[in-house]
């Protein structure tokens, strides 16, 4: 996580909400359910009453993964892109065990930890 929250701190404006939104669709495609946002907020490090780990244990995944993109202040930024992270982990964890055990094309599953 050091190193992503590094590189992602050197990116322009513009750049890291391309970065969220990509998160964001990645998140929705690794089918991200209400149930992962807590378990991501644990995983992000973030403390519970931080913006992003409020909205994602709110409601609709989908819509709250929106919101959380389009966060604007830089340390909410930061504290999104970990959470995305996170949210994109455990989702994809679950989709391996119950999708995708015998085989996929999901780009993701191959990342290096």
């Amino acid at each position: 996580m050091p190193q992503g929250v590094e590189w992602f701190d050197g990116l322009g404006s513009q750049e890291q909400t391309d970065v969220l939104r990509f998160l964001c669709h990645h998140c929705t495609q690794a089918r991200a359910v209400e149930a992962d946002g807590p378990e991501a907020v644990r995983r992000s490090g973030l403390r519970p009453t931080y913006t992003p780990a409020v909205l994602i244990t709110r409601g609709r995944i989908d819509e709250q993964l929106g919101k959380i993109a389009r966060l604007a202040p830089v340390d909410e930024r930061r504290k999104a892109f970990r959470l995305l992270i996170a949210v994109l982990a455990v989702a994809d964890e679950r989709r391996r065990e119950r999708f995708c055990s015998d085989g996929c094309g999901h780009w993701w599953h191959r990342l290096a930890p």
